[in-house]
């Protein structure tokens, strides 16, 4: 067990109680995992090879990023573990060794509790993963200027993001920043988006097959959801407002995809307009902060239940299964491993993987 403010190095061999298995579905089985991951660094062509790698050690899905960075030859990976509504430090580190003795990597992962100023300015790359956001100015000034951070999304998604990650601090220390190319061909992450509205629609209790579906989008993810939900069956409209929608017919559902602003994307004088005109017509928050007051006030059907943090989607990508995590994480790692070669000795290949802030 891992107490608060310790820092474990994960022992190679001997008996690990989850080897064979891992709570959670049979997708997450480690040993499906460890062929996704191996597949996902020779897309990437991933080689961290001499590199510190700071992450964290998460439960699910997630588990696999700094096994990842092992594997891709990183000197050493510090994952921060830390209890959360998904899972107890204990438990995510658990986890952790079980998958990074099966990948052989057991030897160069260590986990932490706390982010402490000398694992941070160790790091040669540092994720933006969730157990270490927010990098804020102060853990700006622990990095080494010669540092690198790697954005797990897009640079167009940044602003919805600017409380988690302190940009200009980061330029004030010289620490390059760079998005992931999520659309790019090795990564793929956008394909995964129609199936994912697709899943959160199905929990909210709509067949999405036959079902009127409206995208509200004002961003890239349109017509990845349009075509997602398509080929799903739906009859998809996309519209970047509810008066551009209103000229359609009634839908089944509403999913709305709208970039996080400071006040709802769907307020509650839309949600008294959505009672009036669509009665009974479920509202899906993909991503954009909804008025769950108004909506429950006019009446008006939403999903999911409770409300992700502010700016963040309504589902992620592991409600799908591993896959688009493994690649969206090994991308990411890809992102790190070329910010901290020298411009003069990129690839093309290297750098189509970047997205510039």
């Amino acid at each position: 067990m891992v107490e608060p403010g310790a820092s474990t190095r994960v022992a190679p061999g001997g008996q690990a109680s989850r080897v064979n298995r891992m709570d959670g579905p049979p997708g997450l089985h480690p040993q499906r995992l460890l062929r996704l991951m191996e597949a996902a660094v020779e897309a990437c062509r991933l080689d961290l090879s001499g590199a510190v790698v700071l992450t964290e050690a998460a439960s699910g899905a997630y588990v696999v990023t700094p096994v990842l960075a092992a594997m891709a030859g990183a000197a050493s990976v510090a994952a921060l573990a830390r209890t959360s509504r998904y899972g107890t430090s204990a438990e995510v580190g658990a986890a952790t060794e079980s998958l990074a003795r099966m990948a052989g990597v057991a030897d160069r992962v260590e986990l932490v509790t706390e982010k402490r100023p000398e694992v941070v300015a160790s790091a040669d790359i540092v994720t933006n993963s969730g157990h270490l956001r927010p990098i804020d100015a102060a853990m700006a000034g622990w990095m080494k200027p010669t540092a690198v951070v790697p954005l797990m999304f897009e640079a167009w998604e940044l602003p919805a993001r600017d409380a988690d990650v302190d940009l200009r601090a980061l330029r004030r220390r010289g620490i390059a920043v760079a998005g992931t190319n999520e659309r790019h061909p090795a990564v793929d992450v956008f394909s995964f988006l129609g199936v994912m509205a697709a899943k959160q629609l199905l929990d909210a209790g709509v067949a999405v097959n036959r079902s009127g579906i409206v995208v509200l989008c004002d961003n890239p993810f349109g017509p990845w959801l349009r075509d997602g939900l398509a080929a799903c069956g739906a009859d998809v409209s996309v519209a970047a407002s509810l008066p551009e929608a209103a000229a359609g017919e009634r839908p089944d559902a509403v999913v709305v995809a709208l970039r996080p602003r400071p006040e709802p994307v769907l307020d509650g004088d839309e949600a008294a307009w959505l009672a009036a005109r669509w009665p009974g017509t479920v509202v899906a928050q993909f991503w954009g902060d909804l008025d769950r007051r108004g909506l429950a006030a006019a009446g008006v059907p939403y999903w999911p239940p409770e409300a992700p943090a502010n700016g963040h989607m309504g589902i992620l990508p592991s409600g799908v299964g591993p896959e688009p995590v493994v690649r969206l994480q090994a991308g990411g790692l890809k992102v790190g491993e070329v910010l901290l070669r020298p411009d003069d000795r990129r690839s093309e290949f290297d750098r189509s993987f970047l997205d510039a802030v």
